[in-house]
């Protein structure tokens, strides 16, 4: 009998899987810039040789010229900014050209898009993909704002779907779903123009929630689905994960400053003071011995021994409706995001304000979700008073930084487009300043 003989695969066609592509890391020092309403933070830092991200530097400074996460008073900031830019310098010996910058304001919206591009029975190359969030971001233009992210969720390559890179399929048609994030020029030109007064370029911009939810968030959580609330000082960010991506994310204009204005106006005391009883006696709860319990409240434009004593229900019952108010105002962005099945049951809280005492319980009520409080990755050398809830933006963004949490991460679109808004905003003031 004959043998059949055995057919033989020519080289590189034996998988139908595309080659694996490494993800790749910066050289060196890179820095990220957390602008907030309460804090302004750097943070310099290394890829290692075993892929963990080392704090080199750290710098903090209270926030000065910020208000609702955008800047309001351009000297002020720059100060503020130099300030923890050169103390995180100085720790770490270099000096920075270039940050990730955290955006928060201009008032950010997100949009799901889907684009199809003939690819004609050929397999898909980098040209195909990067066409296909070229189009994604010419369909999200829209007068008077500016790109942010255009992050492709996933490919279909004809009825194959969930695609991550779909370099090397034959297909006919290759679908792209992104996801595209912008926000108002008129405050990106703002914060472009602050940070290049600070001698410095913006390397990139990026969400502010969705770098909490990098810092905050386990792998299964981001698969499964879970809403990050990065309850800050002037805003409360909101992002929502599933399948392992960002599909949704918005910026809610009250945040923890506004817990603490609410009880200086009503307590007739100084806003100093008034943080100090909402981080030393503030709750969401009320607890029997409230009502026995009597704080110290100094009076505004009185004599330093001019000294008031309210219960403590009376603080409580001051912060109880402000953060009702926050969770309603989720809950309804939740559900007009169509996104609230996908979502999942999971609420991660993480910032500042979200370590308020009863805040996790009132989520969980009004939200009708499991909560549980997010703290972010640990980092080698990272100082652990940046360790808690109040700096994930700062973590998610250094993480960002080093790489993670990107899709098709060796195809950069804006090399086949005009720069953006804040691009040219730098560079012309660094052209003529």
């Amino acid at each position: 009998m004959n043998e059949i003989p055995r057919r033989v695969l020519p080289p590189n066609t034996a998988s139908m899987e595309p080659p694996a592509r490494m993800r790749p890391r910066p050289s060196g020092a890179f820095g990220v810039l957390d602008i907030g309403t309460t804090k302004i933070v750097c943070i310099i830092g290394r890829v290692e040789s075993d892929a963990s991200i080392r704090v080199l530097g750290f710098g903090w400074q209270k926030g000065r010229g910020v208000r609702g996460g955008g800047i309001t008073d351009m000297e002020e900031a720059e100060r503020a900014i130099r300030a923890a830019v050169g103390q995180a310098e100085d720790m770490a010996g270099t000096r920075l050209r270039g940050v990730t910058v955290n955006l928060s304001c201009g008032q950010p919206e997100s949009r799901l898009f889907n684009v199809q591009w003939p690819v004609g029975g050929r397999a898909v190359n980098e040209h195909d993909v990067r066409r296909v969030l070229l189009e994604g971001r010419a369909r999200a233009v829209s007068d008077g704002r500016e790109i942010l992210h255009a992050l492709p969720l996933a490919f279909t390559a004809d009825d194959v779907q969930g695609v991550t890179d779909p370099r090397g399929l034959h297909c006919e048609t290759l679908t792209g779903r992104l996801h595209v994030v912008d926000a108002l020029s008129t405050a990106l030109r703002t914060l472009g123009a602050t940070i290049a007064r600070c001698d410095l370029d913006i390397t990139e911009l990026v969400s502010s929630p969705m770098a909490a939810g990098l810092a905050t968030l386990v792998e299964d959580e981001k698969l499964l689905g879970a809403t990050v609330l990065d309850m800050g000082g002037g805003t409360t960010g909101m992002a929502v994960f599933a399948e392992g991506q960002l599909l949704h994310t918005a910026q809610l204009p009250v945040g923890g400053s506004h817990v603490t204005n609410d009880i200086a106006r009503i307590l007739s005391t100084p806003v100093a003071h008034a943080e100090r009883l909402k981080t030393l006696y503030g709750s969401a709860q009320s607890s029997p011995d409230d009502e026995r319990e009597m704080l110290p409240v100094p009076m505004v434009g009185e004599e330093e021994h001019q000294i008031a004593k309210v219960p403590r229900s009376m603080v409580v019952n001051i912060i109880r409706p402000r953060l009702e108010e926050t969770f309603e105002m989720v809950k309804e962005r939740l559900e007009a995001s169509g996104l609230g099945r996908v979502a999942g049951t999971r609420v991660v809280l993480t910032g500042g304000a979200s370590q308020l005492s009863g805040a996790r319980d009132m989520a969980a009520r009004i939200l009708g979700r499991t909560v549980r409080p997010g703290k972010p990755m640990a980092l080698r050398d990272l100082p652990d008073s940046a360790c808690g809830p109040a700096f994930a933006t700062t973590v998610g963004l250094l993480a960002w930084a080093s790489g993670e949490g990107r899709s098709v991460h060796d195809i950069d679109p804006e090399t086949e487009r005009p720069s953006g808004w804040v691009r040219r905003c730098v560079n012309y003031l660094r052209e003529r300043v």
